[in-house]
């Protein structure tokens, strides 16, 4: 397989797959910013795409969850992130992606959140080592050996478990594995472990070193990022939370002025209004905070966009913001 993986040059850095976050409008908005080596779509549940088509009797293309699989010809290399614990749903997922024209699929095996879990999916994975197997097996079938599939997990559930989890997944035929560098019962109120990255790189070097290997956890900056890669061997970093407010991270950017946040985030703005199904008004206000800050008056133009009820309010104000900056 003529993979995508291949040909990044290292170490490469990668934006993470976040819930509400990294939607197809915010994605764009980075990519023509500064663009990440690889993007993530939002995970989404394979098992709700089969389910929700079957149950209205509609074709793939009519199914309205694709809304969280659109993407951009300027965000590839782009991976679909899918979440389930059947692997017939993952294979449905995985050929889908395919249909889509997607350059790779990842499956997520960390996510902690609780209904996921108890559909057997997420970071319920790591308690059922040989369910996961399946489920990469059968996301492997389903992109037919013509677009790559990895893998994102933690170390561990309630413990570290990486030196018998990873080699569980690492033996079967992915191209790359992300860890998140906590484990589930950990979320995300601890430091990352980065001490613990040498001893990753060692166990893939051991049980598959053909698969690339990256990590995530707690790096703000590419600068950063590279300079934890180059101590410990890592092939990729996959960054996170420091895209809230900065859709420069990738450009390794730290200067925007006022003025420049503001008009990325009307940009924002118009590119979510076009998502089709629309999604919820509110999802947009967690930006708000992060963009809108830096200069006299910003709290008062917070408030103002924080009482708004739908997205014909939020241009107006921003563009008569944006000139007194």
């Amino acid at each position: 397989m003529d993979s995508f993986w291949n040909k990044l040059e290292k170490p490469f850095f990668v934006l993470a797959p976040m819930a509400d976050v990294t939607d197809p409008a915010y994605r764009r908005l980075i990519a023509e910013t500064g663009k990440p080596d690889v993007s993530w779509t939002e995970f989404v549940s394979a098992d709700g795409l089969f389910h929700t088509r079957e149950k209205k009797g509609m074709k793939d293309e009519e199914n309205p969850l694709l809304r969280d699989l659109q993407y951009s010809e300027a965000e590839r290399p782009i991976v679909a992130q899918f979440f389930s614990s059947t692997p017939e749903m993952m294979e449905y997922a995985a050929s889908l992606a395919l249909s889509l024209g997607f350059d790779g699929v990842d499956i997520n095996m960390g996510c902690p959140d609780r209904s996921i879990e108890k559909q057997g999916a997420g970071a319920a994975h790591m308690k059922n080592p040989a369910r996961a197997k399946e489920v990469i097996r059968a996301a492997i079938k389903g992109v037919q050996g013509k677009i790559p599939v990895s893998v994102k997990t933690r170390l561990g559930y309630n413990r570290f478990e990486y030196e018998e989890w990873l080699p569980q997944v690492l033996e079967e035929d992915i191209a790359a594995l992300t860890v998140h560098l906590r484990t589930r019962k950990e979320m995300s109120l601890v430091p990352a472990h980065w001490e613990l990255v040498p001893e990753l790189v060692a166990i893939r070097d051991r049980v598959n070193p053909s698969v690339l290997l990256l990590a995530n956890g707690d790096v703000k900056s590419i600068s950063e990022a590279r300079e934890k890669a180059l101590a410990t061997g890592l092939d990729g970093v996959m960054l996170g939370r420091g895209i809230f407010g900065n859709p420069w991270l990738f450009a390794d950017r730290t200067d925007a002025s006022p003025r420049e946040k503001l008009e990325a985030l009307l940009k924002l703005v118009q590119y979510f209004s076009l998502l089709t199904p629309p999604k919820h008004f509110a999802i947009l206000k967690k930006h708000f905070k992060a963009f809108v800050n830096g200069f006299d008056g910003a709290a008062e133009l917070r408030g103002k966009l924080m009482d708004t009820t739908e997205l014909s309010e939020l241009e107006p104000l921003l563009k008569e913001a944006i000139p007194l900056v």
